[in-house]
């Protein structure tokens, strides 16, 4: 606990530290300008966002207001410049009575006052309540900066659960992956099936954050061994709709689900099967021009214990690509309100960037009256059947 006594007066100096003393704060440093604070605390006047240090040596400043060269005002003014010492408590220690005076030192950051002569009650009792102040706010970074920690921690293995990179002689596989905070709500996955087909899959769970986050990476879980398994796509919606619904307790407040879509290629045949669980329909674009959409087929997964399934099959042309998507692509671009007007817009973007990779793509999609904000997860899978 380092206590900083800034006051040009020497004696007001031995006074204050004689106060500390007896009250138990031992290692109290005296400094007699505000440029001598300056140096302790590293700072540097032209480019006061710059500094080597990120801790300071000070837990408490007892600031003089009215000293020669710079008064207290605008060093505390310089002070709040510094992220890493803008936390520690000013107070600030005056004979001046002028309340317009008192009020722009705590407008410029000191968090209390006390006048000359000192009361060594009152000092004591403020300093007190500062630290008791400073004790909570350093708990809280602390616990903000573990937090911050274990999201980072948390983003790294749910990304590093989402599918490789698929590149063989029947099909490429590839996806970009843009979670608007830390953790998200959509995911990807696919596998090669038996019989050399391939099973691809995407969903998009309500919201995003911690909470869905957590529901996306259950669900994960599911998807992998359900794909182990090789099912039907309406068997796989099935599947993961009991899953969902063991999370539907009384104990949790909020019903979660998700949308989604799950295809199974055949290459060879040049079929594909799939069910549309009340996602953005899928666009498979043929060498051709031609763009087949992969409409809903049944509702969002996870609403109702029961969901009436319907698969759909479809043919597709040699060097065809299919591109699934979370609605969050299209609330990146700037697009008409009209649903079925957006679709035929990333019908046209599709077909024109055929050759585009996924980061290529996705910068199509970004729209300039919307800067870089992102307000939606964004998740697109590219499959390119050669």
């Amino acid at each position: 606990m380092r206590i900083l006594i800034v006051d040009d007066n020497p004696t007001n100096q031995i006074v204050i530290e004689k106060v500390l003393q007896k009250a138990g704060y031992q290692q109290n440093t005296k400094l007699s300008s505000a440029f001598e604070l300056i140096d302790y605390l590293h700072m540097n006047e032209e480019q006061p966002q710059e500094s080597l240090f990120e801790h300071a040596d000070a837990d408490l400043i007892l600031l003089d207001m009215m000293m020669p060269g710079m008064d207290g005002i605008e060093v505390c003014r310089l002070i709040q410049k510094y992220p890493h010492l803008k936390d520690i408590p000013i107070i600030m220690v005056t004979a001046v009575g002028d309340s317009s005076k008192l009020a722009e030192a705590l407008d410029a950051g000191a968090i209390d006052f006390v006048t000359k002569p000192i009361n060594k009650i009152e000092l004591l009792a403020r300093i007190r309540v500062a630290l008791r102040l400073k004790y909570e706010k350093d708990w809280h970074k602390n616990q903000d900066k573990i937090i911050r920690q274990e999201l980072d921690l948390a983003r790294q293995v749910q990304r590093g659960v989402m599918s490789d990179t698929l590149h063989n002689e029947a099909l490429h596989i590839d996806a970009l992956y843009r979670p608007s905070s830390q953790l998200a709500g959509d995911m990807y996955a696919w596998q090669q099936l038996d019989n050399g087909k391939y099973g691809v899959m995407i969903i998009d769970v309500m919201g995003h954050g911690i909470s869905s986050a957590l529901v996306c990476m259950f669900i994960s879980s599911q998807i992998r061994e359900l794909l182990q398994r090789n099912v039907d796509p309406v068997e796989m919606m099935q599947q993961l709709n009991a899953r969902m619904m063991e999370l539907q307790t009384e104990s949790i407040p909020i019903s979660y689900y998700f949308t989604g879509i799950y295809c199974v290629i055949d290459p060879v045949h040049q079929e594909l099967e799939y069910v549309n669980a009340g996602h953005p329909p899928g666009l498979l674009v043929e060498a051709t021009g031609k763009v087949r959409r992969l409409e809903t087929s049944s509702c969002a997964i996870g609403m109702f214990e029961e969901l009436e399934m319907r698969k759909e099959r479809i043919s597709f042309t040699a060097d065809s690509k299919l591109y699934l998507y979370t609605d969050g692509l299209m609330e990146q671009h700037a697009m008409e309100e009209d649903p079925d007007q957006q679709i035929k817009q990333l019908s046209q973007l599709f077909k024109r960037e055929r050759k585009a990779d996924m980061e290529e793509l996705f910068h199509h999609f970004v729209s300039t009256q919307f800067g870089t904000e992102q307000h939606d997860d964004v998740c697109l899978v590219g499959v390119h059947i050669k």
